[in-house]
């Protein structure tokens, strides 16, 4: 039986892919800050189903000693600081979590086991000022934010550990990704759970940044799983992972909205004091390596992840007590 570690394993991805995994009958490992509050956090598909692990992003030697301990075969780093609004807040925090921390990792795997599998979550973020559209692994990396600076350090190391030290290691550039699992403080996940307030009659106005900014959004569930594939190859490399195609806030508003029989420009307005910096770059993901090499093929189409999404929202709000049903 393969044995999969996977940190951030509360997060979107993280949950998809023991998903995934367990399908696959592996055994799988939860790494956490906190096993008692991950429990809490773990959706209800896989209680009793994932083992968890305390893991300290910020000691190689407590790294290599659960590493020691369940010797996976492959292992999959979700954990860090998460893209968005927060991209520059915290630049020290965020480069020791998202960047020297997989230092940390990859030293521990070539102190335990350098047979090992890694796959790294990285980000569209590496891309930042991009010159080339749409984006291929052969992009100029340009990051804008600390966000992207720390990806693209883990990134770098990755390529050196593989190329100079012999490790399996991959990094997944993935672009948006999203789910009904994506926090509420991602404009995809935001608008869905609005939309199905205000569906319900519980709120009555979404304020939002810029609606015309554009996006490469794709299901979380694929993405995890172009990731298992990357480690079940002969050789390690780098992958991008998107659709290829961009869609606007607003056009996202107008589905969600138009899945409840409503009109989004009824509701939603627009809020200068949210706009993002550096909206104008269009970043949009070419996998056509991803594709050709690993045979990966996206299963969720942009209209059917919106439906999901705000479907999702809409059941869990109408069975919520009026006293519990989330604001925003």
């Amino acid at each position: 039986m393969n044995t999969a570690l996977i940190t951030g394993i509360t997060g979107q991805d993280g949950s998809y892919l023991a998903e995934l995994l367990i399908s696959k009958r592996y055994r799988v490992i939860g790494a956490v800050r906190d096993t008692q509050g991950a429990y809490a956090r773990l959706p209800e598909e896989l209680l009793g189903e994932v083992e968890l692990v305390a893991w300290d992003m910020s000691s190689q030697s407590a790294m290599a000693s659960v590493l020691e301990r369940f010797r996976p075969t492959e292992l999959y780093n979700f954990a860090g600081y998460s893209s968005g609004a927060g991209m520059y807040d915290d630049p020290v925090g965020i480069g020791d979590v998202n960047g020297l921390a997989v230092a940390r990792i990859l030293e521990a795997i070539r102190e335990v086991d350098i047979g090992m599998r890694f796959c790294q979550a990285s980000s569209r973020e590496v891309f930042g000022d991009a010159v080339d559209y749409p984006q291929t692994e052969c992009t100029l990396r340009n990051p804008r934010s600390p966000y992207g600076a720390a990806k693209l350090f883990a990134d770098s190391l990755v390529k050196i550990y593989r190329q100079h030290y012999g490790v399996f290691a991959s990094s997944a550039i993935l672009f948006n990704h999203e789910s009904p699992r994506r926090s509420l403080s991602f404009v995809t996940r935001k608008i869905a759970h609005e939309a199905a307030r205000i569906k319900l009659g519980l709120a009555t106005q979404l304020r939002l940044g810029n609606l015309d900014a554009q996006r490469d959004w794709g299901f979380a569930g694929d993405y995890v799983r172009a990731m298992w594939l990357m480690l079940q190859q002969p050789h390690a490399d780098d992958y991008v992972v998107g659709t290829g195609v961009s869609h606007s806030v607003r056009g996202f508003c107008d589905y969600a909205f138009g899945c409840l029989g409503l009109d989004y420009r009824d509701y939603v307005r627009e809020d200068q004091a949210l706009h993002r910096p550096a909206e104008s770059v269009r970043l949009v993901g070419c996998s056509a390596k991803v594709k050709r090499e690993l045979g990966w093929v996206p299963q969720v189409g942009f209209k059917d992840l919106v439906h999901m999404m705000v479907d999702a929202d809409l059941q869990t709000l109408s069975q919520q007590p009026a006293n519990r049903r989330g604001k925003l």
